[in-house]
């Protein structure tokens, strides 16, 4: 299926479509139905260096842009697999490269790329505040070399399958900033020295195939080096990796929304009822063609968010707009694939219900679409601030 991608990327899409042909769907269903999380998958995009795509030279990595790093998540949603189980490796990189001290850089860098650590986990989210990230109760409280958190987040994801967790906390009381974007600070944690240690992991049962939990700071030490950059400008420095995380789940719906059209359009043509394809009927192919148009909208604003941000230009705005774009596309799209198939698309074997339940969190999260939706009002539009 020809799409609007460039084609200077080719030899990339290439070779990992032929890493990801050697894990079928066979495989990504095997681990979905049992709940258990796809080792062998990880460890193989690994050793091939794609998780390592952001990651500079100097350390081990591909020194690749998060285009590219983009590209790696599409491909694997677009060949059946569900990068959600190793996207956090990718966009956790932003707030590490761009923030990170040299010495934190040096020590933890060329292990991630080498996969010796895993990056995959970033705590923000917390209960009672949602995506009111600036009212975070969370606390880091310095002591002498230490800080000490206290807590609680939750919709946390594969703390179980990382080795190191990028924390977001408030240093400075809320009453005590004058903006208050001010006082927040981001701790980089070595999870074996922080378990059962002050931090406790309480999985949350939820919908399959979207593993996530709770985490309770009780009195936690933690050592001053691990804080990121300087005290107080966390909620800053977190924007880096959020930009780059609105982009790459843009990426993954787009590589969803392009598995969905494909599914659907090779089914409609194979597919006979009342002695002639179904696929032969307007009513089947008008919106999987519509599906098709607004991937490939979403896909254009994909690429100007990675652009930007590869530049160091402002993103928040397309990285925003690109994810809303492609959620939406991607979702469209699996609705009219599950139609396309009808009662078979509920069926575990043609994969079309797992892609389905898969996709459907990208209305809600990282972020909900309304609240993409208020922030292109608020700070693009120039209307009233809404809440």
């Amino acid at each position: 299926m020809k799409t609007s991608a460039p084609d200077q990327h080719d030899d990339l899409r290439d070779a990992l479509r032929a890493l990801c042909a050697e894990f079928p769907a066979e495989y990504h269903r095997k681990h979905g139905a049992a709940e258990t999380y796809p080792e062998e998958f990880i460890d193989a995009l690994t050793k091939a260096g794609w998780l390592a795509a952001m990651i500079p030279e100097e350390f081990g990595g591909s020194g690749l842009g998060l285009t590219e790093a983009s590209i790696v998540m599409e491909e694997i949603n677009r060949c059946g697999g569900n990068a959600g189980h190793c996207h956090g490796q990718m966009y956790n990189m932003g707030t590490l490269l761009r923030h990170g001290s040299d010495e934190q850089k040096a020590r933890y860098l060329p292990k991630i790329a080498s996969g010796d650590l895993r990056l995959q986990s970033m705590a923000v989210t917390e209960p009672t505040t949602g995506t009111d990230t600036t009212k975070l109760k969370t606390t880091a409280v310095r002591k002498g070399d230490r800080y000490v958190v206290n807590g609680q987040k939750v919709w946390i994801s594969r703390v179980q399958h990382s080795d190191l967790m990028i924390l977001l906390a408030r240093t400075t009381p809320l009453a005590d900033v004058q903006r208050k974007s001010e006082g927040l600070s981001v701790f980089l944690l070595e999870l074996d020295q922080v378990i059962g240690k002050g931090m406790d992991v309480k999985p949350i049962p939820n919908m399959v195939g979207h593993e996530t939990n709770e985490l309770f700071f009780d009195d936690l030490e933690i050592p001053a080096d691990t804080l990121i950059g300087e005290e107080g400008k966390g909620f800053r420095y977190i924007l880096d990796g959020l930009n780059a995380e609105r982009a790459l789940i843009a990426a993954e719906c787009i590589g969803d929304g392009y598995w969905f059209v494909d599914q659907a359009s090779r089914y409609a043509g194979e597919r006979q009822v009342f002695g002639r394809p179904i696929g032969q009927n307007q009513g089947i192919q008008f919106p999987i063609a519509r599906a098709f148009a607004h991937v490939e909208a979403a896909n254009l604003m994909r690429f100007e968010a990675c652009r930007r941000f590869d530049a160091m230009e402002p993103s928040g705005a397309q990285a925003n707009m690109a994810k809303l774009l492609a959620a939406d596309a991607s979702w469209e799209a699996g609705n009219a694939c599950i139609q396309t198939f009808g009662g078979f698309g509920f069926a575990e074997e043609y994969d079309v219900e797992r892609k389905f339940r898969e996709t459907r969190l990208y209305q809600v999260a990282p972020i909900s679409t309304n609240l993409i939706l208020s922030y292109v009002a608020e700070h693009i539009l120039g209307m009233p601030r809404s809440f």
